[in-house]
């Protein structure tokens, strides 16, 4: 379900935020105490980057799709395009209760959560000092989990689809499973990168999702919450 600028007491994006919060608590419990999920987790990475299915330059090609000289360019033009058009239905007088008065809030906030991701990812990456696979043994990197190239390519990618579905809510009925679908593909296709060329364990990239879903959820509830109506009413009509 897209966020539509109308809150649903069904599918909350709290929900998201609690369910991601406790994932990623479970998976850096274990990674800090090495418990048998990473001991699991590294059999996998060293397996999967031995898998010479997918060639290695295209696996590298996947890997810097998450990098922010890919991602940043991809999420900023978004949000000046999202900016945009709010300012012009705005400046065009559309009726009441089709566009939202604070249409600045998503692009603004869409900045907010690309600018988190270092912020959490580096402390979090200096506290637990994870070593990385093999190939990276010897570089200069402090830590490796939670993957920064992971949580950039599913915050700037998730966001700039999410500001997408939101100004195009009234598109066909197959617009939104689309987008959402070239954005899941678009990110596994990252990690897979990532963990192929030995830069991270699946769990690197598996934590750096479930950050940035907390961080995609907060986005939704933020601007379901103030971005507000021309009617004055928040959008869930309270």
């Amino acid at each position: 379900m897209a966020p539509s600028g109308r809150g649903s007491r069904r599918f909350s994006p709290w929900w998201i935020c609690s369910v991601g919060l406790l994932l990623f608590a479970a998976l850096t419990w274990q990674v800090a105490a090495h418990g048998p999920l990473r001991t699991l987790d590294e059999r996998l990475g060293r397996a999967l980057a031995a898998d010479g299915h997918l060639p290695t330059g295209l696996a590298e090609f996947c890997a810097d799709l998450g990098n922010t000289a890919v991602a940043l360019p991809v999420l900023c033009a978004v949000m000046v395009w999202a900016g945009w058009q709010g300012w012009r239905a705005r400046s065009r007088g559309v009726p009441e209760g089709e566009e939202p008065v604070r249409w600045w809030l998503p692009p603004l906030a869409a900045g907010l959560a690309m600018a988190a991701v270092p912020a959490l990812v580096v402390p979090l990456k200096l506290w637990l000092a994870r070593p990385g696979p093999p190939p990276m043994a010897g570089g200069a990197h402090d830590g490796f989990y939670p993957s920064g190239h992971g949580a950039t390519a599913a915050v700037a990618y998730g966001v700039a689809a999410l500001m997408v579905l939101r100004r195009g809510r009234r598109a066909g009925r197959l617009f939104a499973p689309v987008v959402v679908a070239v954005v899941a593909l678009l990110n596994g296709a990252v990690g897979l990168g990532l963990v192929r060329r030995g830069y991270h364990w699946p769990l690197d990239v598996l934590g750096s999702w479930c950050l940035a879903g907390v961080l995609l959820a907060v986005w939704w509830a933020a601007c379901d919450r103030w971005a507000g109506t021309r009617t004055g009413r928040a959008p869930d009509g309270r």
